[in-house]
């Protein structure tokens, strides 16, 4: 600790993301109106702020809006109104669109954008800087830091130049201590977040948390199969109906087409892989068509936090509070999160200039989750709750109830669902599985591993430790791979893990660190838990140009 340099702020974020950049800029608006000066950090492990940011992404307006009223003026990348919706039970070999009367609210994209949410991203970043916060990218915060009282005061950025074998190399450069009287943290199954949470139990009582993995290119199409502003869904195959997932496919600006695949990480085949039902769904007939003669030009792949409002963990702890994707603020069933992450980001920012205000920065910011109960945020969270687990019960069951709830009683009905089971536990013995059988990609609409990992412009420093660490070196072997059929060589849409045959003849997990997307799959969905993914050093990891 005596190495490190100490760098103090009034407020330390952590991830540079729409819920970060949203709390350090209301921070900020918020000191200017009392003309007062609160000095306030973001720490991003990206190398650049939006580099790690992926997302759909149709955006609903209201919470920028909110934070920044004159934002068209303003020059924000939030250019392209949703023009069509289109929802579309897929088949194998057909396609049935629900009629648009019939859609739920929840579908309706009316009012809303087509946007890039990297490029959103670095736009508040700009008027982030431009109202005085402090911006680090590159920068990976990698331990927490408490007090004497047991509250957190601070976080420590890693260490650089740290060998491969754990000791520092020519280059070390050791990390800075950034302390604060609050700290907020948001990044889905961030690295400290899921510390905090452990720490201080701030699940406890919750519904256990659900996750989704979502995966994405991008593409330039022909101009005459784009249409600006369509927003395209589907259900069904090639999941089968007992799998949770769907498509989305929207059409943005200049002749570009964001599309994407989520599978819920709750799926109980073991020979499912995300990335391969991807690149299945590609091949559709009702949607091959719109990338022939395209050219694809960014892949990346990302969890969702996606439990909603009955696994949200506490919001606050003593010395901080958890924001956006961190605490689960998605609305899975609208298939929206970066307005409720702003929101958040704005909310929690209020409860601290208030803390700094009246000397209570040392307390927990019981005004945060106050507010949250009384906000706009929570309505719309309370009326989405019963999605995800009505869903649970597969395609058609849950299609029926998410009817009901969602048309009958417009999400205030008189009962509420509840997740029961985390993701991991609910993989099934391959015995008790039928295998999948994916066919080969065409090089044309779909695509192998490696080269999407290759545009996804993925680079870490290969001497530095393997940041994806197990708790038990025999477990993979022992029992993945014989019990599970080696599941990590699947669900993880990067080729990081494989099982190879050593000289002996004998198999062991060969970890390729240098393709790890930073999705987090494997922490969330390996059966045993072995898996624990840590920080490398930061600016490393993927660097998507604007997904």
């Amino acid at each position: 600790m005596s190495d490190r340099d100490i760098m103090e702020y009034d407020i330390v974020v952590v991830g540079g993301g729409p819920a970060g950049l949203a709390a350090a800029i209301k921070i900020k608006q918020l000191a200017s109106e009392a003309g007062k000066e609160i000095g306030v950090c973001v720490l991003e492990k990206g190398s650049e702020i939006g580099a790690h940011i992926l997302s759909g992404a149709v955006m609903d307006p209201r919470a920028i809006d909110e934070l920044f009223p004159d934002w068209r003026e303003r020059g924000a990348p939030i250019t392209v109104p949703v023009s069509e919706d289109r929802f579309l039970f897929l088949t194998e070999s057909g396609a049935r669109q629900t009629p648009n009367w019939m859609l739920p609210g929840c579908f309706q994209n009316h009012g809303n954008y087509v946007i890039s949410l990297a490029s959103v991203v670095r736009w508040l970043g700009e008027q982030a800087e431009a109202l005085g916060v402090e911006i680090y990218p590159g920068f990976a915060a990698a331990e927490i830091l408490y007090d004497d009282q047991g509250a957190v005061k601070g976080v420590a950025t890693g260490n650089m130049g740290v060998g491969r074998d754990g000791k520092p190399s020519a280059n070390f450069q050791p990390g800075s201590s950034c302390t604060a009287d609050t700290r907020c943290s948001r990044r889905a199954r961030g690295h400290l977040g899921k510390q905090l949470i452990a720490h201080f139990r701030l699940d406890e009582g919750r519904d256990p948390q659900t996750y989704g993995i979502g995966l994405k290119e991008l593409w330039e199409i022909e101009p005459a199969r784009h249409q600006p502003g369509l927003a395209v869904h589907t259900a069904g195959w090639p999941l089968d109906s007992h799998t949770y997932g769907g498509s989305f496919l929207y059409h943005m600006d200049a002749n570009q087409v964001a599309v994407g695949f989520v599978v819920g990480l709750g799926y109980s085949n073991p020979y499912l892989s995300p990335y391969e039902e991807f690149q299945r769904y590609k091949s559709h007939p009702a949607i091959r068509h719109f990338f022939e003669g395209g050219k694809r030009i960014a892949y990346g792949a990302r969890v969702i936090t996606a439990g909603g409002l009955q696994s949200l963990p506490k919001l606050v702890f003593p010395g901080g509070a958890l924001l956006g994707c961190e605490a689960g603020f998605l609305n899975a069933s609208r298939i929206k999160g970066s307005h409720a992450a702003i929101k958040s980001g704005m909310l929690a920012a209020g409860a601290a200039v208030d803390a700094l205000a009246g000397d209570r920065q040392h307390d927990e910011l019981s005004a945060y989750p106050a507010a949250f109960a009384d906000s706009w945020l929570h309505d719309e969270l309370h009326r989405a709750r019963n999605f995800k687990p009505a869903m649970g019960k597969g395609l058609y069951l849950g299609s029926l109830l998410v009817g009901i709830d969602q048309v009958v009683f417009r999400g205030k009905a008189p009962w509420t669902m509840h997740n029961t089971r985390p993701d991991h536990e609910k993989l099934k013995p391959a015995a008790e599985c039928e295998p999948i059988v994916y066919p080969k990609p065409d090089g044309v609409v779909t695509f192998d591993r490696l080269s999407s990992v290759f545009i996804s412009s993925t680079n870490h420093e290969e001497n530095q430790p393997i940041h994806l660490t197990l708790k038990d070196a025999s477990v993979p072997v022992a029992v993945n791979l014989s019990r599970f059929a080696g599941p990590e060589q699947r669900y993880c849409p990067a080729g990081v893990y494989e099982f190879v045959k050593g000289e002996d003849g004998a198999d062991r997990l060969q970890i390729n660190s240098q393709n790890c997307v930073h999705c987090k799959t494997c922490d969330i969905k390996d059966p045993t838990q072995n898996i624990v993914w840590v920080t490398p050093e930061g600016g490393g990891g993927p660097n998507y140009p604007n997904m």
